[in-house]
């Protein structure tokens, strides 16, 4: 999970701290604390109709269905409401369109209201906003029974998995009451938690938006002595996780699945063996909690023209947790008439990441079953050499 995050350059002037043993329901400082326990405080006093309920609804339903986890960017709330990660331009204009009055308008009258807020600050801090990380996630947003409102709360981190939210009612009178209550992730399966925590996937593309598609590095046409080889296709066609890998609050789980090989290798010399060279084929998947043992059906290309002189293929799973760029070398292995030769390949991964498992798979272990099940540490996948 990243550092929280300060605004600082635009919030200078209004910064302040805010104590961990205050009562989280005293009134707001006049000061605009946007990290995620001061975005949860603030939208807590928003004054929210049943019409944002059904922003957050439409938008985090929208980046669920795209392939992304259940959430609702700041940047989508400021400059697109309703829409979701991963939604076309088309559809981000449609759903900006759709409200009266979204959040983003009632966010912006919040904070013309804040004390010392200069003229052009609330726009210059809503932007800043928009620019920044932060997102609202709602865990298990399709239990919903569309007229409860929610709590509140934001990630504590350190893999804590209980914190303190904002329930907020609203009587017959129409009357708001914000309460502070104790939240963890049974209560969040039961009746609606927004979370305010920062967003991690929307800069990558899930598997579910990629075309199927690979690198044909190395495989120009050029004269062969080889024997014609049969071209085949190494596909993972379904993936289970065994357990979830952050705290309830950080949201879904997110794997990088990572397959060096050598794409159409059919060389007889070793003078041909310099003409091809490895590749990687990566591809991101992110599981939502609830799917923790479910099979999880797809189907990812892994190696796009695998002949049967690839002997042994690089394989490498992470859950993505940020930090510093890095690398895994290892070797892609081919034969030529039965002799084996490495060819060296560079995973990238961080060096926060979970390493969930790496390592080597032969030719002999897709070949096994039409569908050959793996465990790899805590996760099971499923291949298909076709």
């Amino acid at each position: 999970m990243k550092n929280y995050i300060l605004l600082a350059s635009v919030l200078l002037s209004f910064c302040s701290c805010i104590s961990g043993n205050a009562d989280p329901v005293t009134p707001l400082p006049d000061a605009t604390d946007f990290s995620p326990e001061g975005l949860a405080r603030i939208f807590s006093r928003l004054p929210m109709e049943e019409e944002h309920l059904q922003e957050v609804y439409n938008a985090v339903g929208h980046s669920s269905g795209n392939g992304y986890d259940e959430e609702y960017t700041m940047n989508c709330l400021v400059d697109s409401p309703g829409a979701g990660v991963g939604d076309s331009p088309q559809s981000r204009a449609a759903s900006a369109s759709s409200y009266s009055t979204p959040l983003r308008d009632l966010l912006l009258e919040y904070l013309k209201e804040r004390p010392g807020t200069r003229s052009g600050d609330a726009s210059e801090m809503l932007n800043a906003l928009a620019q920044s990380d932060f997102q609202l996630y709602w865990p298990y947003s399709e239990n919903w029974d569309g007229k409860s409102w929610p709590i509140i709360t934001f990630d504590p981190g350190y893999g804590a998995e209980t914190n303190y939210g904002y329930r907020i009612a609203v009587g017959e009178d129409g009357a708001r009451v914000v309460d502070s209550v104790f939240v963890d992730e049974a209560l969040a399966a039961e009746r609606p938690v927004w979370v305010f925590n920062n967003n991690s996937d929307a800069r990558f593309t899930p598997l579910k938006l990629v075309d199927t598609e690979y690198s044909s590095a190395g495989t120009e046409s050029f004269a062969s002595s080889a024997p014609l080889a049969r071209h085949r296709q190494l596909l993972m066609t379904s993936f289970q996780m065994k357990r979830n890998y952050d705290s309830w609050f950080g949201g879904a789980s997110e794997f990088w699945l990572k397959c060096g090989s050598v794409e159409g290798f059919n060389a007889a010399t070793d003078a041909e063996l310099k003409l091809f060279y490895p590749s990687v084929t990566d591809f991101i998947i992110v599981v939502k909690r609830k799917y923790v043992g479910h099979d999880l059906p797809f189907q990812a290309i892994l190696v796009g023209d695998y002949t049967s002189q690839l002997d042994k293929v690089v394989f490498m799973i992470t859950e993505d947790d940020g930090g510093t760029r890095t690398s895994w070398k290892c070797d892609v292995m081919v034969k030529i008439q039965s002799k084996a030769y490495g060819l060296s390949v560079d995973l990238p991964y961080n060096e926060k990441d979970d390493i969930v498992w790496r390592g080597q798979l032969s030719t002999h272990f897709f070949e096994e079953e039409d569908l050959v099940r793996g465990r790899f540490g805590d996760v099971e996948v499923v291949f298909e050499l076709t």
